[in-house]
Order: C-alpha cells, then sequence, then structure tokens
C-alpha cells in the first residue's frame, strides 16, 4: 500500500477482530495520522486514553515483508494486497526508537476491519531499532 493511501486511511475507524495485545478488552480504534511525521499514526482507542504509535511499513520499512496467512487474509476479508496495511508498533527508546517487527497490525482499508498478527516461524525481531530515514 502506498504512503498516499495510508494518508486517506487517516481519521478512519479500526476495529480488530481480537484486542490488540495487552490491550485486552478494547477492539475499537481510530487512526490519526500525526501531522509533520510522515507515516507516523497515533491509533486511538475509542472509549479510552488508550493509545499506540504506529508506523506505515511501506514508508519506514520499504524492505519489511512478513508472510501473512491465508487464514489471517480471510479473517480480514482481504481481497487484494492492496487492501491491506502494514503497520508496526513504535515504542521510544533511549537510543531512538523501536519498532515490533514480530507482531505487525494489518488494517484492510476497505473494511476498517484490523488485527494484530504473530508471525509464527518467521525470523522477524520484536524490538528492532529504526533506522533514521535518508
Amino acid at each position: 500500500m502506498s504512503a498516499q493511501a495510508a494518508r486517506e486511511v487517516s481519521g478512519s475507524v479500526v476495529s480488530f477482530t481480537a484486542p490488540p495485545f495487552g490491550l485486552e478488552p478494547l477492539v475499537d480504534f481510530t487512526l490519526e495520522r500525526i501531522e509533520g511525521a510522515t507515516g507516523l499514526f497515533a491509533l486511538r482507542a475509542a472509549d479510552s486514553e488508550t493509545r499506540l504509535f504506529v508506523l506505515d511499513a511501506s514508508v519506514h520499512l520499504p524492505d519489511y515483508s512478513p508472510v501473512v496467512t491465508d487464514d489471517q487474509t480471510h479473517a480480514l476479508d482481504l481481497q487484494d494486497a492492496a487492501e491491506a496495511l502494514l503497520l508496526v508498533v513504535a515504542t521510544p527508546a533511549s537510543t531512538g526508537m523501536t519498532v515490533n517487527l514480530l507482531a505487525p497490525i494489518v488494517v484492510n482499508v476497505r473494511t476498517g476491519a484490523g488485527a494484530q498478527l504473530i508471525l509464527e516461524g518467521q525470523e522477524w525481531p520484536l524490538r528492532a531499532e529504526l533506522s533514521p530515514r535518508a
């Protein structure tokens, strides 16, 4: 998915098929673009002050290509790869920022369905340092 498509999703409601890890029982969120930070979003819970910062992987991690299973694709009703917005949870660290590549968030931009996936059998790190963009 292009950065342009991700910008168009900003302000959209995302309904998770299951609560994101550690945020039970929350499933309804709004995806809000952070002004002045290309590809950075706040994923805000609808009924609380809870939020996650997420990055559009197509902007910040162009070589990141996790494999999504057929079951995961079906659960999100993804009919085409272009419908999938791939996000990674970003966490500030003393040396910069880390991103969780082992459990990305996939959002179907057509339906608003979202899921945080566990990439079983894939060698992606839980905390990868984010390199500054050139």
